[in-house]
């Protein structure tokens, strides 16, 4: 069985291959198609490579086509504007069969400042036996209500999760990635007798474009909130946005995506 960890940090040491272009393996999971998470990642760790000098503050990604799994992705980078405290970069990734999704990086040397934020408290952390296991988090997550229910109940889903300590440049991606996962599960809460598990038989569904932002800088090895909505599912998408919160309520991160959503007739 591969050790889903250590794969996700061997996917994230990227490297060069031309000029501005860089190179990252894929995961290797028995999944019909490349997990959307692993291209946030790196396309976060390409951008950083591109502008070394700053953090990423925010990330838009359109998914174009599926990718494939067992194959590299090549990341081209543009950096259209660079500054002494702010950068912008354009990435593509490819492979073989053509693009499969284009992002807009924004980059940010942190500062000094103001600082206030308005978030509602953050609840206690659930026991251990509200452990969950997600498959493509391989780390420890809980959650005190589930993600899969045959009820009807609101679109809101809190997740604790707790990525493992990893080099500080690294946690921007490994956030990147854990957002991908969930928000179309949250949107599917409020349908009766659906769960992701119906995924190709009582709907078809795929990301179309994620974005996540980055508040403030943090590192791994705690856990992390990610509170997350889905105010509208409509037109055959569905649309969800959340919060990342550490346990104290500082807001460290927010992110917001768009999917396909077509229920079968």
């Amino acid at each position: 069985m591969t050790d889903l960890w250590n794969d996700l940090l061997g996917c994230l040491d990227i490297a060069r291959c031309g000029p501005d272009a860089y190179e990252g393996r894929s995961q290797q999971l028995e999944y019909r198609r490349l997990f959307g998470g692993q291209l946030l990642a790196q396309f976060v760790c390409a951008a950083q490579l591109a502008a070394s000098d700053k953090g990423v503050k925010s990330l838009h990604t359109q998914f174009l086509r599926e990718g494939r799994t067992g194959e590299p992705v090549r990341y081209e980078t543009e950096v259209a504007q660079q500054g002494r405290t702010f950068a912008a970069a354009r990435l593509t990734a490819r492979q073989e069969h053509g693009v499969v999704a284009v992002a807009n990086a924004s980059l940010h040397v942190w500062e000094e400042g103001p600082d206030r934020q308005t978030a509602d408290p953050v609840p206690v952390l659930p026991g251990p036996e509200r452990s969950v296991e997600l498959g493509l988090l391989p780390w420890e997550s809980r959650a005190a209500t589930d993600l899969d229910t045959a009820q009807t109940e609101p679109p809101e889903y809190e997740l604790w999760t707790r990525i493992p300590d990893a080099p500080p440049a690294l946690a921007p991606a490994l956030l990147a990635y854990a957002t991908d996962l969930t928000p179309i599960g949250t949107a599917l809460r409020l349908v009766e007798g659906v769960t992701q598990a119906d995924s190709g038989r009582a709907f078809a569904s795929a990301v179309t474009s994620h974005t996540v932002w980055f508040h403030r800088p943090f590192t791994t090895g705690g856990w992390l909130l990610l509170r997350q909505h889905s105010p509208l599912a409509a037109h055959g998408r569905c649309f969800g946005r959340g919060d990342v919160l550490a346990p104290d309520g500082t807001l460290l991160a927010s992110y917001a995506q768009e999917a396909l959503l077509r229920f079968m007739a």
